[in-house]
């Protein structure tokens, strides 16, 4: 398939089908919370949320963490990661919480999986709930502008790059890691231009999944987009508690009430208050 402005456009990839029980009214979207022991605002604000939400699911649309180096960082019972998943299994033995990869925290693997109680999402994910399709993913995969990061991605994701950067000392991958978000930091600084999805991409997606809308994160632009009679996609907010002002958007899709865009803690009111 060729880009109205020039060279072919990727393959879409197939798209999970997730369908929900039909007694579920309300689930709810965050992403984009990067989680980091040096953040503690923005993990408190995270926690209560799922504490104290009356969703009946919370899907985590991708870069839940700031950064995954691989999942024996849970040897340690004491590590961020290892108690961040201790309280994720908790939480989840009162409501489904699902998880979808992004890209910080492509690294994640059956461990966490395990530890955490969640449910894995493939990216894209379609949604079937209240008789709507949703096309869900990080979006990090349609900025098809970024070419250095998709260059980066596509070798990222390989069993043999995973493989290699997995069997360094744990030190040596944070070092790394440490140095791509520093790299990722300046790049972003130098050229004043985030990476934006790919509007032709989106709706062969879209059609593909035979979905209407597409709800992503990824881009920290929350903002609801038209893209073709009857598609649209919906950018999820980022969280960062220490921001001025203070960010905790949450997503909702209600059977009585729709969509809703409702900032955290007040998004746990009733949406007739």
């Amino acid at each position: 398939m060729q880009h109205p402005d020039g060279p072919a456009l990727p393959s879409v990839p197939a798209a999970f089908e997730l369908a929900v029980p039909t007694e579920w009214q309300r689930i709810e979207f965050i992403s984009d919370l990067h989680l980091q022991a040096g953040e503690p605002r923005t993990v408190a604000a995270w926690l209560d949320y799922l504490t104290h939400t009356t969703a009946d699911a919370v899907f985590m649309l991708g870069d839940l963490f700031e950064v995954w180096i691989g999942d024996d960082v849970l040897d340690d019972a004491q590590s961020f990661e290892a108690r961040c998943c201790a309280r994720l299994r908790a939480l989840a033995a009162h409501r489904a919480l699902y998880f979808m990869q992004g890209n910080r925290d492509f690294l994640t693997g059956p461990a966490f999986a395990e530890r955490s109680g969640c449910t894995w999402l493939s990216d894209p994910t379609v949604l079937e709930f209240a008789g709507q399709r949703y096309l869900l993913s990080h979006g990090d995969a349609l900025c098809l502008d970024d070419i250095d990061y998709q260059r980066f991605r596509a070798m990222a994701r390989t069993r043999a790059w995973q493989e290699a950067f997995l069997r360094q000392p744990l030190e040596a991958r944070r070092a790394q890691a440490r140095g791509m978000r520093d790299q990722s930091s300046s790049h972003q600084r130098a050229s004043m231009v985030y990476a934006e999805l790919d509007r032709q991409a989106c709706i062969d997606w879209l059609q593909s999944a035979r979905a209407s809308t597409l709800i992503h994160g990824h881009t920290h632009r929350p903002a609801d987009h038209d893209l073709a009679p009857g598609l649209r996609r919906i950018v999820l907010s980022d969280w960062d508690l220490d921001a001025t002002p203070a960010r905790a958007q949450v997503l909702r899709l209600d059977r009585s009430h729709g969509m809703q865009r409702r900032p955290w803690p007040d998004a746990g009111t009733d949406p007739q208050a």
